[in-house]
């Protein structure tokens, strides 16, 4: 699918995103941090992980949250992401946030 000049994927869990990671390179994850299962902060520290064991460049990540005030938010924070969008959002933060973590990757 292809919106506002992205190609996009989806994932309904972290473990199908960490397949996907697995089969095509990405410029950027977006990730809610809840999910059923594995949360967004385990998908990404599996991701990270892949993705040094296999000798390919980091990828930024955006997390989405309704959860700003929480402790799982907290802990998102630390793994110092590319951005935190907090819900509800709209369009234009969604996409700002977008453009800021691919360029901030282009230019490191």
């Amino acid at each position: 699918m292809t919106r506002e000049g992205y190609n996009v994927s989806t994932a309904l869990n972290g473990v199908r995103a960490l397949t996907l990671i697995q089969k095509s390179d990405f410029d950027l994850i977006m990730s809610d941090i809840k999910m059923p299962g594995m949360d967004g902060i385990e998908t990404v520290k599996k991701i990270r992980e892949y993705l040094a064991q296999n000798n390919k460049k980091p990828i930024p990540e955006i997390f989405i949250t309704a959860y700003a005030k929480e402790e799982i938010y907290q802990r998102a924070i630390e793994l110092n992401a590319s951005g935190y969008i907090e819900k509800p959002f709209d369009i234009k933060t969604l996409l700002q946030t977008t453009k800021k973590a691919i360029e901030r990757s282009y230019y490191n």
